[in-house]
């Protein structure tokens, strides 16, 4: 890790940022239930793992009824997520990490805007975050690159993203996809939100938590420091 040419952190939303699983599972459940369907364990293998959740919903519920399953997820979702999202330990230190270093942090999510400039401020300070990027903004949202280049339009040209000055921070295989296919470097923390099964990379850097990202990054900083 070298943070000397770091000019940009696209952070990804649920399951880095953001526990949101335990509400989406919460909502889901009951709008399955609504249309007379098996629960989400019982159905989530239907997905597709390189489209987000709500573009999974033709998959789930059928093409015919897949928009208003969704807008009736997305009108429940607002009465449960106060009282159960939360976010991870060491979260915090390392935004304000790249913050007190005057690295710009962005949240780059494949989730419905409605939803997560919702959840935001239960957790954060939006001021924190130099630019939001939700699902359908791009021309194409993760796992394709037009994600991370419609997040920095106007700031790198797509020939001037490298690993060195680009880090897309992800819980996913569509987080990393996302991130390689823009020539940045992909950081993946935890384990995916659905156990999606993978090989690890070679040019990855996995993490096993937000502790652990954020004491490398202390060790990089001390190192720089002391070279200086």
């Amino acid at each position: 890790m070298n943070i000397s040419g770091l000019k940009y952190v696209l952070f990804d939303w649920d399951n880095t940022l953001a526990e949101s699983r335990s509400t989406l599972v919460l909502v889901v459940n009951q709008v399955l239930k609504e249309y007379g369907l098996p629960s989400w364990d019982q159905v989530k293998d239907l997905r597709d793992p390189n489209l987000s959740f709500r573009d999974n919903f033709p998959r789930i519920f059928g093409a015919d009824k897949a928009v208003a399953a969704y807008e009736r997820y997305a009108a429940l979702y607002p009465q449960v997520v106060t009282s159960h999202i939360k976010t991870f330990p060491y979260v915090s230190e390392v935004l304000n990490f790249f913050k007190s270093k005057n690295i710009p942090i962005m949240i780059m999510s494949n989730k419905d805007r409605r939803l997560l400039e919702l959840e935001l401020p239960l957790l954060f300070d939006k001021t924190l975050f130099s630019r939001i990027v939700c699902g359908h903004e791009a021309l194409r949202d993760k796992p394709y690159p037009e994600q991370v280049y419609y997040t920095l339009q106007g700031l790198l040209k797509q020939d001037e993203i490298t690993p060195e000055n680009v880090w897309v921070v992800g819980d996913s295989p569509m987080d990393s996809s996302s991130a390689q296919a823009a020539n940045a470097q992909a950081i993946r923390i935890g384990r995916p939100i659905w156990g999606d099964q993978e090989k690890p990379e070679a040019d990855i850097w996995y993490f096993d938590d937000f502790e652990s990202f954020y004491k490398a990054l202390q060790n990089e900083s001390i190192i720089m420091h002391q070279s200086r």
